[in-house]
């Protein structure tokens, strides 16, 4: 069967994307070797954070840089053979994070996210989905009174921009999450996100919709893919059967340009890692909020599976072995001041987000390739902005006019 778009990759994005050509019109075949959801979006913490219109820029500070470059922290570390590969980019990365250049970033960026909670609120209707959602909101924990004012501060900032918040003393944290510990002056509870507890059964609903409408989905390896002398698209699937299709969306997160360099577009994309593992919920006890103990650099959230236990960030290549040295760090923190109880999974899970030194994706045809679309290098938030990146490219691929301005996250910028 010839199809109209084959959308590379079964996470969010190419999730979000699938659905939103679908609904403009659209033959569309969702591609992956692996069932929907089960890569990085399977991962993450579970919210969809309307909050996050700044991205997360390079550290400035010269403490945090020193004690990172050690491999000290609990919430970034690094595997040192990795380190080679990732010169070239971090050291982008810091440049970018300059303050007047990350202040233009950020105002780009914010436009996008704006889009984020309206467009997953549409998807959550059309498939149902609204018993695998949560609370419409989280805590940022602080540890010390100066964190704590530093962050209200912070969030005072955002109010103008369409995001909510309030601010909680230590008694009415008290009073929110009487299980944990009394020694946190206070937290910013933020009120315009929303939770979900099973991250990978979302995309998978997603993705019944997509069926459900005519979507086809795909079991194939997308290194298959090929082009014809005609300019059609080629991909073979688990059967051998050769699959046709006019255009292409690359979606496939961190993996993305191991296929986008095949056809001469290598953007310096760059894999941060990310670990979680499940935990009960102490005897008698229990976590009523996904929590972030923002200076510690880890996120407790109340799943189905669990409360999970997120890290920060890692620093290691795609094929690296696992080194879940910040979650055995951070284990005994959590039991200390959170009601974690015993593990209730085998296995760590790990998986890498897929970052850009600017801190935006890449939304749009690929330069030199006609008929090659990306939609990919979300860094913290690909969960997040998927259906509003699908959204966006659908607008873009039929000719309309988009919800925002596109030119920011063109993939020219990286040719």
């Amino acid at each position: 069967m010839t199809y109209d778009v084959f959308v590379l990759g079964a996470g969010m994005v190419g999730t979000g994307c699938a659905h939103y050509l679908q609904e403009s019109g659209k033959t569309v075949a969702l591609v992956d070797k692996g069932a929907p959801g089960m890569q990085t979006s399977h991962g993450n913490a579970g919210i969809i954070q309307r909050e996050a219109i700044q991205p997360y820029a390079f550290p400035r500070q010269l403490s945090v840089i020193l004690s990172a470059a050690a491999n000290r922290r609990t919430d970034i570390r690094y595997q040192l053979p990795a380190i080679p590969s990732l010169i070239r980019p971090l050291s982008q990365y810091y440049h970018y994070s300059a303050p007047a250049r990350y202040a233009g970033i950020a105002r780009e960026y914010a436009s996008l996210i704006s889009l984020s909670l309206e467009t997953h609120n549409e998807l959550i209707h059309k498939a149902g989905a609204e018993a695998l959602t949560g609370t419409h909101q989280w805590l940022a924990l602080s540890r010390s009174d100066q964190h704590l004012e530093e962050s209200y501060q912070s969030a005072d900032l955002l109010t103008e921009q369409g995001v909510s918040h309030i601010k909680l003393s230590a008694e009415d944290l008290k009073r929110r999450e009487p299980d944990i510990s009394p020694h946190f002056p206070g937290a910013v509870m933020w009120t315009s996100p929303r939770t979900i507890r099973d991250p990978s059964a979302l995309v998978q609903s997603y993705v019944d919709l997509f069926l459900r409408d005519g979507g086809s989905f795909i079991s194939a390896d997308a290194r298959t893919l090929s082009r014809t002398r005609e300019g059609m698209w080629e991909i073979r699937n688990d059967q051998g059967d050769v699959c046709r299709a006019r255009q292409v969306v690359v979606a496939l997160g961190p993996w993305s340009t191991l296929l986008t360099r095949k056809f001469g577009y290598q953007p310096p994309l760059f894999p941060k890692r990310g670990y979680h593992r499940h935990y009960q919920a102490q005897p008698g006890k229990q976590l009523n909020n996904w929590v972030l103990d923002a200076e510690k650099g880890f996120l407790l959230a109340p799943m189905s599976r669990g409360i999970r236990l997120t890290t920060g960030a890692e620093l290691a290549r795609l094929d690296d072995p696992q080194t879940p040295r910040q979650l055995d760090r951070l284990e005994p923190v959590a039991r200390q001041d959170f009601p974690v109880g015993e593990r209730v999974d085998d296995e760590t899970w790990s998986g890498s987000r897929p970052c850009f030194p600017d801190m935006k994706p890449v939304i749009g045809e690929v330069p030199g390739v006609s008929q090659m679309w990306c939609a990919f290098g979300h860094g913290h938030q690909g969960f997040t902005l998927g259906p509003a990146t699908g959204m966006l490219l659908a607008q873009m691929m039929t000719g309309q006019k988009t919800a925002i301005e596109m030119q920011p996250f063109r993939p020219e910028r990286w040719k």
